[in-house]
């Protein structure tokens, strides 16, 4: 993984906030070099040892509601490129014209096989094929949708240096976030006000600390935490 020199950055991500992080992972090279290594191996072995466990969960999908076995959204990843997400679809089709892009624990738009996907975060697999495309990594800021970028701080913005990350310390944190925003009338705004600049403290520490094996710690933690271990 190669960063990109400052003047190459997007306009919007050029202050002296941003710039404090990327001095901190322009010293850390050979880190970022093993996170992309590892990344691109491991994603390999795993979408070839979880083919045939891909194939049932797809069909599992197909069965259980009408529409496609992926749920294709649009995030936003390194330096504010525009990607669309792999996940296998957990809620009935064309789910985002019927309500918040943020989903909450009684969620009426998922599907019965959605609710046991979710539980084990089953839904988040397809996404190795977006980190063999560079769009995502292992570990890193969750991808957010546009809407919720633009209300990023100056600071938040350094947190799309690397790519978005299916996992990371904020997500496990927040792993009950579905719940947190049960019964909240306007999710959109708790969301953008309370809980987005939370988990922005957790992604911002954990770029000021970055280490190739750190990012191992993280993934054998959501192992732990997933299967219900911490």
């Amino acid at each position: 993984m190669v960063l990109r020199a400052w003047e190459d950055f997007p306009e919007i991500m050029k202050t002296s906030e941003v710039k404090e992080y990327y001095d901190i992972l322009i010293k850390r090279k050979n880190s970022l070099r093993l996170k992309r290594g590892f990344d691109i191996i491991t994603a390999l072995l795993l979408l070839i040892i979880l083919s045939p466990f891909i194939l049932i969960l797809s069909v599992l999908i197909i069965l259980d509601s009408p529409g496609k076995v992926f749920y294709r959204q649009e995030r936003i990843t390194a330096y504010g490129k525009k990607f669309r997400i792999h996940k296998f679809r957990t809620m009935v089709e064309n789910a985002d014209k019927f309500g918040s892009q943020v989903t909450i624990r009684e969620d009426k738009r998922i599907t019965k096989i959605g609710k046991t996907i979710r539980k084990y975060r089953l839904d988040e697999i397809p996404q190795l094929l977006d980190i063999l495309k560079g769009d995502m990594s292992f570990v890193g800021t969750r991808p957010e949708v546009p809407k919720y970028v633009e209300q990023y701080t100056k600071e938040m913005y350094a947190t799309l240096i690397l790519p978005a990350g299916i996992t990371s310390e904020a997500s496990m944190q927040y792993k009950d976030e579905a719940e947190l925003l049960d019964h909240v009338q306007d999710v959109d705004k708790v969301y953008v006000e309370q809980i987005l600049p939370q988990k922005m403290q957790y992604n911002l520490k954990a770029i000021r600390e970055f280490r190739f094996w750190n990012d191992v710690k993280t993934m054998l933690r959501t192992v732990s935490v997933v299967i219900g271990k911490e």
